[in-house]
């Protein structure tokens, strides 16, 4: 712990490795054979369990910092906790209140926003977002520079290539604080391709796929194939490719 700080008032188990320069603060919990890179920084409020690992320039626990009239503004925010055995990569931020699932990781420069979840073995890939309240289930692969919007929900074993982008708000602003905003919804196992984008609320079925670059601007049904600007039907995912072949 040379060069390290850890405030007394923060509980440290046995075998934990702390690096130059890590802060650890009070109230922070550290379960047991933890790593914590370099530079990385521990909030009050945060429960880490065993045999975790936080890299180089990690924030964990970080208060949002939210405008006036925020439709997130008010929420209780909670404790940030790590499952056993999660990998929070090289500055990785993730807020007070999220909760990371046991063996999942937490790509470099990836944010996971407060209240979120993120599932067993999920993994959310380098410089993706995570936004407030979305719900991901376990066995996701979110790939590079991918946007999921507050309010989504991300079932089990859905992958999301790089650079998806999903929208919750059809006014884009212009709303009232109380109104509820509509993030997409992912059913098991779908699948979307690199750059697709999601208008609010849109649901997309179970073992559904949606090409690269596509447009998603209503519903697309369990096993459809939806490709164009904006997405349309051109087939339906054949047995074969289901994901009980592949997982």
């Amino acid at each position: 712990m040379s060069g390290a700080y850890v405030d007394p008032g923060a509980q440290v188990a046995e075998g934990v490795t702390i690096a130059p320069g890590a802060v650890i603060h009070a109230g922070a919990q550290i379960g047991a054979g933890v790593q914590i890179g370099a530079g990385a920084v521990v909030h009050r409020g945060t429960e880490i369990a065993e045999h975790c690992l936080v890299e180089d320039g990690a924030v964990l626990g970080k208060r949002p910092r939210l405008r006036a009239g925020s439709s997130a503004a008010g929420a209780q925010i909670g404790t940030l906790v790590l499952e056993p055995e999660a990998t929070i990569c090289c500055g990785a931020v993730v807020y007070a209140g999220a909760r990371i699932g046991t063996k999942a990781i937490i790509g470099d420069q990836a944010q996971v926003r407060e209240r979120a979840t993120i599932g067993a073995g999920s993994v959310v890939g380098r410089a993706s977002c995570v936004d407030f309240d979305a719900q991901v289930g376990a066995r996701v692969l979110i790939q590079t520079g991918v946007y999921v919007t507050g309010g989504s929900v991300v079932e089990d074993y859905v992958f999301l290539g790089p650079g998806v982008v999903t929208t919750n708000d059809h006014t884009m602003g212009r709303h009232g604080s109380g109104e509820r905003l509509l993030g997409p919804v992912f059913g098991r196992a779908c699948r979307v391709g690199g750059g697709a984008v999601l208008v609010p609320g849109v649901v997309i079925g179970e073992e559904a796929f949606v090409a690269a670059g596509a447009l998603v601007t209503r519903d697309v049904g369990d096993r459809e194939v939806v490709m164009g600007v904006p997405a349309r039907v051109v087939r339906r995912v054949p047995d074969e490719d289901l994901i009980e072949r592949w997982s």
